[in-house]
């Protein structure tokens, strides 16, 4: 999801809650602590220079019960954010604390913001030869008497 889409859908909301990929909720008194831009320069394994540029949220929970961050101030904090960092429609990151600090995407189902899960994955597999995942696809129905048409009997 990229910053434009996170304000449009917050114009509309009353109150924000997030998901977690198990479909736990992330507590309602959360903050927001950072809105940033991250700057991501490598080189991948095939010897490729990438750059990379996203916005990351930071889910902070406290023991602050009565607080609740509403969509107007969220929507505030994006723009204050966008002017004094800089920061254009770039996708967005969460990282919010399990564990460990966990880095999530984000989706909307109309309800609740989804953090999706995040997976790595090499960027230069030609050069390092990893095979291709096999396809899955079947074929079914590749001649024309086994393809189903209007009056011939197959539904």
């Amino acid at each position: 999801m990229k910053l434009s889409q996170i304000k449009e859908i917050l114009e509309y909301q009353e109150t924000i809650e997030f998901e977690l990929p198990d479909s736990t909720l992330v507590p309602k008194h959360f903050h927001v602590t950072e809105v940033g831009k991250i700057t991501k320069h490598f080189i991948d394994c095939g010897g490729t220079i990438r750059h990379e540029e996203l916005v990351n949220f930071q889910l902070w929970e406290a023991d602050d019960y009565n607080h609740r961050l509403h969509p107007e101030k969220l929507i505030e904090i994006i723009e204050l954010s966008q002017d004094k960092l800089d920061i254009g429609d770039l996708e967005i990151e969460v990282e919010y604390q399990g564990q460990t600090i966990q880095k999530f995407g984000l989706d909307f189902d109309g309800t609740s913001f989804q953090l999706t899960s995040k997976h790595t994955d090499c960027l230069a597999k030609e050069k390092c030869g990893v095979p291709e995942p096999k396809s899955t696809l079947v074929t079914i129905g590749t001649k024309e008497s086994e393809c189903c048409t209007p009056g011939n009997g197959c539904c």
